[in-house]
């Protein structure tokens, strides 16, 4: 079956990096898009980057500058490399993969900022 299995998430210090996996198995469409949304506490749930089949990215204003977007096309994984990390960045992030067919929601990995 379908799986999105993400990995990378955990307690940093404010400043400090982290690392996002999302790795997709099982999808028999054509993927045109993967990315990564998040959610924090008493907030709705905000697009922070995707990048298309094509390798093109977008970025939500908030991360530009510090964030980077990345696919293994080998692995069928995307990757979002976190810098400069601030306590605003609190939250659960979601792997998301859109195919010509259905569209694809990871479990969520916790991201906590923190001193």
């Amino acid at each position: 079956q379908v799986q999105l299995v993400e990995s990378g998430g955990g307690l940093v210090q404010p400043g400090g990096s982290l690392r996002l996996s999302c790795a997709a198995s099982g999808i028999r469409y054509s993927i045109s898009r993967m990315g990564w949304y998040r959610q924090a506490p008493r907030k709705q749930r905000e697009l922070v980057a995707t990048i298309t089949s094509g390798g093109t990215t977008d970025y939500a204003d908030f991360v530009k500058g510090r964030f980077a977007i990345s696919r293994d096309r080998a692995k069928n994984t995307v990757n979002l490399q976190m810098n400069s990390l601030k306590p605003e960045d609190t939250a659960v992030y979601y792997c998301n993969v859109v195919t010509w067919g259905p569209d694809y929601w990871g479990q969520g990995t916790q991201v906590t900022v923190s001193s």
